[in-house]
C-alpha cells in the first residue's frame, strides 16, 4: 500500500512538471499542404530554421500535397491542439471553402490564426499585341469587344483565375477563360499570343516585361508591389478601391491551441520577419514580409472567406 501511494505521488509530480513545461519543449512540425518550391513552402523553410535556432528545438517542414491543399490542411485540423503542429498555407485556404462542395474542415472554426506572414503580388499582364497600354484602356477594349479577349490561368479555381473573375465582375467586362495545367504552359501561350491577358506573380513576369515580351498594366492589388514600385496597383490603375487580388500567406494552429503557444509563436515569427536577411530572401521569391497579430489574420480569414465566396458564386466556378 505504501509503495502504491509513492507511485501515485510520483505520477502526480510528473504530470504537474509536464504541465508546467515552458513552450516549446519538443519538436515543432510545420505542415505545408502543397509541393516543395511553392510560396508557402519557401516561407516554411525560410522561417523554420530561425525558429529552431531561437528556441533550440527541431522545427521540421513536412509537405503533404494533394487535393488542392485539402489533405495537408485536414491533417493539421485533426492534429492535437498542443501547439506543436502548425499549418503554413495561403489564401487558397479560404478559397477552397467555396470551390468544393464538401471539404473535411472549416477554415474559420477548425484553426487558430497565429500570424500573417507575407503577401505575393499578382501583375495584370498582356501580350504586346493587345491595343491597351493601361488598365483603363484594357477595360474599354474588353467592353467594346465582349468575349473577344482570352485570358489564361494555371487551372480552374486557382488564385489567378479568381483574380481575373473578380476583375471582370468589378469592371463589367467579359473575357473568355482558358484554363491550363500549370503556370508554365499558360505563360508560354501568353508569350506566343494564343491568349491575350493573364494575372501572374510579379517576380515571374518582371524579366519578361523588361525584355519587351509582355506588357505589365498593374502590379499589386490595393497597393503597389515593392518589386515594381513604378507600376500602379490594380486599384490605382482601375479606379476601383476594393479590388484586392494579392495572395496572402499565414500560419495557423489547430482550434483550441494553448494561448501561450499562439503568443510565443506569433512574437518569434514577427521578429524573424523583421530581420533584413529574411525579408531579402523572401523578396527574391516575390514575397513581401508582413507580420501582425493573430487578430489581424483572423479578421482576414473571415473577410476573405466571404469575399471569395461571392466571386465563386457569381462566376459559377468549379475546380479542376
Amino acid at each position: 500500500m505504501h509503495r502504491f501511494k509513492i507511485a501515485l505521488l510520483a505520477l502526480a509530480f510528473a504530470a504537474q512538471a509536464q504541465a508546467q513545461e515552458t513552450y516549446p519543449s519538443k519538436p515543432i512540425k510545420l505542415i505545408v499542404p502543397f509541393t516543395p518550391g511553392t510560396g508557402m513552402d519557401i516561407l516554411a523553410r525560410t522561417l523554420g530554421p530561425g525558429l529552431s535556432e531561437r528556441w533550440k528545438v527541431p522545427v521540421v517542414v513536412e509537405n503533404r500535397a494533394g487535393a488542392s491543399g485539402n489533405i495537408g490542411t485536414e491533417a493539421v485540423a485533426r492534429s492535437p491542439a498542443d501547439g506543436y503542429t502548425a499549418l503554413v498555407t495561403a489564401s487558397t485556404l479560404v478559397m477552397n471553402r467555396s470551390l468544393y462542395k464538401s471539404i473535411p474542415y472549416d477554415p474559420v472554426k477548425d484553426f487558430t490564426p497565429v500570424a500573417l506572414l507575407a503577401v505575393g503580388s499578382l501583375a495584370l499582364v498582356t501580350h504586346p499585341s493587345v491595343a491597351a497600354n493601361s488598365v483603363r484602356e484594357l477595360i474599354a477594349l474588353a467592353r467594346a469587344k465582349p468575349g473577344r479577349l482570352d485570358y489564361g490561368s494555371p487551372g480552374n479555381g486557382t488564385p489567378h483565375h479568381l483574380a481575373m473573375e473578380l476583375f471582370k465582375q468589378q469592371t463589367g467586362t467579359r473575357m473568355v477563360h482558358i484554363p491550363y495545367k500549370g503556370t508554365g504552359p499558360a505563360t508560354q501561350d501568353l508569350l506566343g499570343g494564343q491568349i491575350q491577358v493573364m494575372f501572374l506573380t510579379v517576380h515571374v513576369v518582371l524579366p519578361l516585361v523588361q525584355a519587351g515580351r509582355l506588357k505589365m498594366l498593374a502590379a499589386g492589388g490595393t497597393e503597389r508591389s515593392p518589386a515594381a514600385p513604378q507600376v500602379p496597383s490594380l486599384a490605382e490603375a482601375s479606379g476601383i478601391r476594393n479590388i484586392d487580388t494579392d495572395i496572402w500567406f499565414g500560419i495557423y494552429l489547430p482550434a483550441g491551441a494553448p494561448q501561450e503557444a499562439v503568443t510565443k509563436l506569433n512574437a518569434e515569427l514577427n521578429a524573424l520577419l523583421k530581420v533584413p536577411a529574411t525579408a531579402e530572401a523572401l523578396a527574391k521569391q516575390g514575397l513581401q514580409a508582413v507580420g501582425g497579430t493573430p487578430e489581424r489574420l483572423a479578421q482576414l480569414t473571415r473577410a476573405d472567406s466571404e469575399r471569395w465566396a461571392q466571386v465563386v458564386r457569381a462566376a459559377g466556378i468549379t475546380p479542376d
